[in-house]
């Protein structure tokens, strides 16, 4: 007997270009963080770049898994109820 496959790709396209615009922002942040490091500018500088880093890389994935529960419970095909302990658990992992 096969097993229902129990996880999900993302299909908003919307919203994949919204998590791609903010990925592709905080890549460059890491570009000026780099810049920043070898031009020995200031700690808090420095600090304040990476915080914003992180704040666009778990806003990413914060809005990647809120739309993948939202598909996934629209999707009378799904294993709703172990995707929904699945995506609980890669929220969780951000906390």
């Amino acid at each position: 007997m096969a097993t229902k496959k129990t996880s999900h790709i993302l299909r908003d396209e919307e919203q994949l270009a919204a998590i791609t615009k903010r990925i592709k922002r905080a890549h460059g942040q890491m570009g000026a963080i780099i810049r920043m490091l070898e031009e020995g500018r200031s700690c808090e500088d420095i600090v304040t770049q990476m915080a914003a880093v992180a704040k666009a890389v778990n806003t990413a994935a914060f809005t990647l898994i809120s739309a993948s529960l939202k598909e996934c419970i629209a999707d009378p095909e799904s294993d709703t109820d172990d995707i929904v302990r699945r995506l609980q658990k890669l929220f969780l992992s951000l906390a």
